[in-house]
């Protein structure tokens, strides 16, 4: 058990939404008093209503608000923080901030700056992912110019892809299948990276196909230990960012896991890592592993590690920063079960996933055995335009992957969200989808199975959308019904109305 009066007495969140929930939540239960940020688009956010106490940082953008240091730190030292948590985004992997907290006396929950720079550029991790021996993908190590671009595209031999050096997330990448597009996908690369990252730095390297991306969730104390907690899956990609994550990866059996783990943690150490972490591989049809980047900070699907380990992963990083040494060996880390969680966008699926702002006038959330919601909206939230779509976070855990596949599916049926359009329905077609189901997924599995054919909808995922639309239906109308003074309603089931609507069908 963490102690939390022996660490931190107050804490700041310098981020927004469910994430800041997410910590507000660990500290309340350990003791800790939080302090939230917020932008003047957010005044009337979960987040700041949630917090002990909440202070606006700028206006809605988040280069003035979110990403703004010298607004954060003077919260930070007028309410009396002795920590800061980045979350994820915003100022999660700058060095910069980590530096200056650093240099204010405030701790920041997260590996120590000089170890954010080497792992933040992905160049420099590649170089020290070489050194420790961990393997990595075909390509270039270095920063290169346009031409030395060109000419290593040609050594390694198509297809490749171009990376931005810094940042991640899909931002500055692009696949080359052919020459002829060499030239417009270096200025393009450079271009983004720029923009996103204030990097335009770029490097090459072999594009595997149809791999899968593994991920190992590591902690590491400031008195030497190091441990890894298992992999997670995330290869249901779209645009090269995560959609839905697994833990345990359906491949990974225990003897890959050993030496993905034993890779991530000499990889750690070589770098002077402290704190959580995420070491990620690509791994091709033979199971060979290749190390692709590593995330200096806590994940977004960090809670389907935490549903089969059974830690906290937030109380694990505030320990580790008060200097805690670690509070679990290797040996000790049994993987239980199978969890499963899928991003909530507020993004229209049908209309090629573009975001959908707006006021959600109706939310009913699932609850139930082995169902764990991280939310950042409640009925009447204004979803802005300003910030990822990111909305909330359905999470499943089962004795097995099938167990939890069939209580997401279930879930899924039961979440309904009124006024905005968001990804549950694709998330829906995904739980029965014959080759999700078997587990045979990869990074290319959105495109092989959903692009470009929105309503192609086989028998299995007919029915379900069937029951799912019935039980949206069903849960719209009894709130209207209820809704009107003095009348009592009732509506016919939504499995016998899915039932007798599939006998018309027949």
């Amino acid at each position: 058990m963490i102690d939390g009066g022996a660490m931190f007495k107050k804490i700041l969140i310098a981020n927004r939404g469910e994430i800041a929930i997410r910590v507000i939540r660990a500290c309340r239960e350990l003791g800790i008093a939080n302090v939230a940020v917020f932008s003047e688009a957010d005044r009337s956010s979960l987040h700041v209503r949630y917090a002990d106490e909440a202070a606006c940082v700028g206006p809605a953008p988040s280069a003035r608000s979110y990403l703004n240091m010298d607004a954060i730190l003077e919260v930070a030292r007028r309410s009396g923080a002795e920590a800061i948590h980045p979350g994820y985004g915003f100022l999660a992997e700058n060095a910069e901030f980590a530096r200056r907290c650093e240099a204010a006396g405030i701790a920041f929950i997260g590996p120590p700056s000089q170890a954010i720079r080497a792992m933040g550029s992905k160049t420099s991790a590649r170089r020290l992912a070489t050194a420790a021996g961990v393997p990595v993908v075909p390509g270039a190590i270095e920063d290169l110019s346009d031409a030395e671009v060109e000419a290593r595209a040609r050594e390694i031999g198509l297809p490749v892809v171009i990376k931005a050096a810094a940042g991640g997330g899909g931002k500055g990448m692009r696949v080359v299948q052919a020459e002829a597009d060499l030239a417009s996908a270096i200025r393009a690369a450079r271009s983004e990276a720029q923009s996103a990252f204030g990097d335009s730095a770029i490097y090459v390297e072999k594009y595997l196909v149809a791999p899968r991306h593994v991920e190992m969730q590591i902690l590491a104390d400031r008195h030497g230990n190091t441990i890894y907690l298992g992999e997670r899956e995330c290869s249901v990609q779209r645009r090269h960012q995560k959609v839905i994550e697994e833990a345990p990866s359906p491949i990974v059996d225990p003897a890959l896991r050993r030496r993905m783990g034993e890779a991530a943690v000499r990889l750690a150490r070589a770098a002077g890592y402290v704190n959580a972490g995420t070491v990620e591989f690509l791994v091709d049809r033979d199971r060979n592993f290749y190390f692709l980047e590593v995330n200096t900070r806590l994940q977004v699907e960090h809670p389907v590690t935490e549903m089969v380990t059974g830690l906290d992963l937030v109380k694990e990083q505030i320990a580790i920063a008060a200097g805690e040494p670690l509070r679990h060996r290797q040996d000790d880390l049994v993987i239980r079960g199978a969890a499963i969680e899928c991003r909530i966008y507020a993004e229209d699926p049908f209309q090629n996933f573009v975001p959908s702002p707006g006021r959600i006038i109706g939310l009913r959330e699932p609850g139930g055995a082995g169902v764990r919601i991280e939310s950042g909206v409640y009925e009447g939230y204004e979803v802005p335009v300003h910030y990822d779509p990111l909305i909330a976070k359905l999470i499943t855990w089962g004795q097995d992957r099938l167990e939890a596949a069939q209580r997401m599916r279930r879930a899924l049926m039961e979440y309904t969200i009124h006024g905005i359009k968001t990804t549950i329905p694709f998330h829906q077609r995904v739980m029965v989808d014959s080759d999700f189901l078997r587990g045979e997924i990869d990074t290319t599995f959105i495109d092989r199975r959903f692009a470009g054919r929105p309503h192609a909808w086989d028998d299995s995922q007919r029915e379900v959308a069937l029951v799912a639309g019935a039980l949206h239906v069903f849960l719209r109308d009894q709130a209207r019904v209820m809704a009107r003074p003095g009348r009592v309603g009732s509506a016919e089931s939504p499995w016998k109305l899915a039932a007798r609507q599939a006998a018309l069908r027949r």
